[in-house]
């Protein structure tokens, strides 16, 4: 029985092996045909072409995925005969992609587009490395492709203030505009155009930005002291424009035309690029053409001398490779710009134009410009001739665990200002600076926590009058260099970053003699061999300035929705050329500027503390700043002891710059509200307020008799509310309607002293905007934009518009005094990416 037990039990078992035998042969047969293939792809940002580091990526068939690298890489494996495989890329602040995988391509590029309210997750400029905003200390705003394209403004610095609280502009018509931060501009605000320092003669008030304001793919806006990274002239904060860089390397050829119209000056403006790029190698040719008459509003007309014409050109090769890469680039910038000096005839109010010379000419009693003039895209002889060129090289490779970036760069700004009606070829002011720029900086590799920077940068300068007859500043030499250590820890929720820099700058100029040329009646620069019967402008001047400027701040992420940041930074800036040297007309701004070689430099100690929250259905923010300045350099009027202002035979009033103590204050907060039950709807609000007082104890309690700054902003308050629309038409994929509306407030605090500035009512601007997306190929969309701004044809006066003091009458019959804004205006524009 035992025995018969035995046997069954055992055959039994064989039984069993034999199931398990075959069982297995089969399985292995089966994955042996159903091998594995390996997906490997990067993640980036499609609107800065940047790595995304923990990006979500996961098969649609699977619960879980896989986090890409710092690099934005990833791995993936699925079956061989998943052919048609779906995976799905998510990250937060950004729209969602789907990966369809074909049956050739193991490799992918994935672009995915940020959300419109997470446009300001990540920014480059001012740190070591990439950096989450909401990990940085310092207040920076990032504005994004989109953003740019759907802002339709006269120039680029105007669609920035639209996006950026806390940021200004100090305009001359509608294509000068100079960035303020926080109540700070000229030579405190530092621009940059794709990583180099924009010089071209920014002391002037009338003196624009030189860029191509359709080949700029984004912009990032730092709030305060930023001397840290870029030195001198940092003081405010920094202005950083990208040009577009190709990054796609598929051997097509890539681009995008721009085309569009404004109704109240005529506006007309074309531009296009076109990109190349396959395997390492890249290519880009941009160029555009605006033009536009006088503009107008409806107390003033027709503004006079207000148009202008402005041509761009640029080029870009290049080398891309997984460790670095090195572009070469050229620009080409040409403008035409009228000089406008609201001169008019006392009954009228119509303006007028100047036909004769010095005391010939009497500024009350010239001829009336006609209709026609007015209404022309012809330019005054009286004008501006600016051109600007660059040519530079930027290169960036990783070494071992870190990375160096260097760039050098030449550029040239040759700068005309006609004011001879008499002899229309004779430039007023004629002067050429030529610029060279240099920086290096290394980005140690991370050591546990901690990431360290070491860098120099600076420029050499030469600037000089060439045939003028005004000479409102020297000819000099400049030359400064700063070199600076950065430091960043971070650990569980907390970011502490830092540094310390030193700087040095050299300047000087040899005796400056002008005498009277007897052929032309005008003044004339001489050599100091022929001194005879000559004027000593600006006797010789050399002198060396220094500064140390530090910062050091902390984030703290108090959940993974809510952080808090703070922030204190020591900011240098040497006084620039017209506040040490000038002593002479400057044509184009209507102002004889008179500086001091005593000044020193500028030191700035500013406090930054805020909050950020971000959510699914609303994201926010909030920061107040308080900034103590020593040795600030400002300018006023001057004038005679019954306090009316001293002008010359054409009106031009003289301004002496000034150094005191300041102290400025302010905050800004934003909202923006985009329910995830409600796709597309977004309400955006933004609100700034800035305040800024001499500290000098004669002027205290004196209010607007010198107790205020000069220039400093209205609060301002701008909302905006759209909805997207999608389509279900083959045609059209999407229409987004959209409602602005620009609150500023009166403006009491102005420095009244001479009549400098003069009290500013409030105003309110509605716009209205219409874009619609339209589908012209498989995966391409036209943006075509509808815009109204100033709706409802509002009269009103920026306390911030120069334009505004040019006047010559103490009373007007329709009690109306300056010139006033831009009036409704109607554009459409076209957006054509292929």
């Amino acid at each position: 029985m035992q025995t018969n037990n035995y046997r069954e039990y055992r055959m039994r078992n064989i039984f069993t092996l034999k199931i398990i035998l075959i069982f297995t042969i089969l399985l292995n047969s089966f994955y042996l045909k159903a091998q594995y293939r390996t997906i490997t792809g990067i993640v980036k940002d499609s609107a800065l072409n940047t790595a995304l580091e923990e990006s979500n990526v996961r098969l649609i068939t699977a619960k879980n995925g896989i986090k890409t690298s710092p690099e934005g890489k990833f791995t993936l494996q699925i079956f061989d005969e998943e052919n048609s495989a779906k995976i799905i890329i998510s990250k937060y602040g950004y729209k969602t992609d789907t990966l369809f995988i074909t049956a050739l391509k193991n490799n992918y590029n994935i672009f995915l587009e940020p959300k419109s309210q997470a446009i300001n997750e990540v920014v480059i400029t001012g740190v070591s490395r990439k950096t989450l905003i909401k990990e940085n200390p310092v207040a920076i705003i990032s504005i994004s492709t989109k953003a740019l394209e759907q802002t339709n403004e006269s120039n680029i610095i105007d669609a920035l203030v639209k996006n950026a609280p806390g940021l200004n502009a100090v305009k001359t018509g509608p294509n000068i505009s100079k960035p303020f931060i926080r109540g700070l501009g000229y030579n405190r605000v530092l621009t940059l155009y794709d990583g180099i320092r924009q010089e071209g003669q920014q002391w002037g008030d009338e003196h624009g930005i030189e860029v191509d304001d359709y080949n700029i793919d984004r912009a990032e806006v730092i709030k305060g002291p930023a001397s840290l990274m870029f030195g001198s002239d940092a003081v405010a904060g920094v202005v950083s424009l990208f040009p577009n860089i190709p990054n796609k390397m598929d051997g097509k050829i890539h681009g995008k035309v721009t085309s569009e119209y404004q109704t109240n000056n005529g506006l007309i403006g074309n531009g296009f690029r076109l990109n190349y790029s396959k395997n390492h190698f890249l290519t880009a040719l941009r160029a555009s053409y605006r033009i536009a008459k006088n503009y107008q509003n409806s107390i003033d007309g027709r503004v006079y001398n207000t148009g202008f014409q402005e041509k761009n050109l640029s080029a870009l090769i290049g080398y891309k490779s997984d460790k670095g890469f090195s572009h070469l680039n050229l620009t080409l910038y040409d403008n035409l710009q009228g000089i406008p000096d609201g001169s008019r005839d006392s009954l009228s109010r119509k303006f007028t134009n100047q036909i004769l010379e010095g005391t010939n000419d009497d500024i009350k009693n010239r001829p009336i410009v006609s209709e026609n003039i007015l209404n022309s895209y012809i330019l005054s002889p009286l004008h501006q001739h600016i051109q600007h060129y660059r040519i530079y090289n930027h290169n960036y490779y990783k070494i071992g665990g870190g990375d160096i970036d260097a760039l050098v760069a030449f550029q040239q700004n040759i700068r005309r200002e006609y004011n001879h009606p008499t002899l229309p070829d004779q430039a007023g002011l004629y002067v050429r600076l030529n610029t060279i720029n240099y920086s290096l900086r290394y980005n140690a590799a991370k050591f546990g926590n901690f990431e360290t920077s070491i860098g120099i940068n600076g420029m050499s300068q030469a600037n000089k009058s060439l045939n003028a007859t005004d000479y409102p500043i020297p000819d000099y030499n400049l030359f400064d260099a700063g070199i600076y250590l950065y430091g960043k820890w971070k650990y569980d929720k907390w970011n502490v970053s830092g540094g310390v820099r030193y700087d040095t700058r050299h300047i000087n100029w040899n005796d400056f003699y002008i005498k009277t040329d007897p052929t032309t009646g005008f003044s004339q620069h001489v050599a100091s061999t022929n001194t005879t019967d000559a004027t000593l402008q600006f006797p010789s001047f050399t002198k060396n300035f220094t500064g140390i400027s530090a910062s050091l701040g902390a984030t703290y992420a108090a959940t993974e929705k809510i952080s808090f940041k703070a922030n204190i930074g020591r900011g240098y800036r040497s006084p620039n050329i017209t506040e040490l040297s000038s002593n002479g007309l400057d044509p184009g701004a209507h102002i004889t500027y008179l500086g001091d070689r005593t000044f020193n430099p500028e030191f700035s100690t500013q406090e930054d503390i805020g909050a950020s929250a971000r959510y699914i259905d609303f994201s926010a923010d909030l920061s107040f700043f308080n900034n103590n300045i020593k040795n600030y350099i400002y300018q006023t009027l001057l004038a005679d002891s019954n306090g009316v202002a001293l002008t010359d035979a054409q009106g031009n009033k003289t301004f002496q710059y000034l150094q005191g103590e300041a102290r400025l204050y302010g905050m800004e907060a934003s909202l923006s509200i985009h329910p995830e039950k409600i796709p597309g709807l977004s309400f955006d609000t933004s609100f700034s307020a800035v305040y800024g007082f001499n500290k000098n104890p004669k002027y205290r309690n004196k209010g607007d008799q010198g107790e205020y700054l000069p220039l400093i902003p209205p609060m301002k308050l701008l909302s905006s509310l759209s909805q997207r629309i999608d389509s279900n038409s083959k045609l059209f994929d999407s229409f987004t309607p959209k409602v602005e509306l620009q609150f500023n407030a009166a403006q009491g605090r102005y420095l009244g002293l001479n009549n400098s500035e003069t009290f500013t009512p409030s105003y309110t601007l509605i716009n209205l905007g219409l874009n619609t997306e339209i589908k012209y190929s498989h995966n391409a969309k036209m943006s075509v934009q509808f815009q109204i701004n100033n709706l409802f044809d509002n009269a009103y006066q920026s306390n911030l518009d120069r334009l505004k003091y040019f006047e010559y009458y103490s009373q007007s019959p329709n009690g109306k005094l300056g010139i006033f804004n831009m009036g409704r205006n109607y554009t459409i524009k076209l957006v054509l990416p292929f």
